[in-house]
């Protein structure tokens, strides 16, 4: 009975922890810089749960003068 009762409790707490990774949801675009100034944005989008989270963790891309990375609101 308690491991019924314990498994239970884990299913209702995975259940609210998952609800809130999709309910965070934002605007990410990709930017792109050239020497620090903004040339361009890409890719704007609404994001959520775990491709919001992968989009935030994504260091910068630099090649050269040229950089990109995600940028969200």
């Amino acid at each position: 009975m308690k491991k019924i009762v314990f498994l239970l409790l884990l299913f209702a707490a995975g259940l609210t922890s998952c609800e809130d990774l999709f309910d965070n949801c934002r605007i990410c675009r990709l930017n792109v810089y050239e020497n620090g100034f903004l040339i361009n944005s890409l890719q704007e989008a609404e994001y959520c749960g775990a491709e919001l989270i992968t989009i935030q963790n994504t260091p910068p891309q630099t090649d050269g003068a040229i950089t990109t990375k995600w940028e969200c609101d």
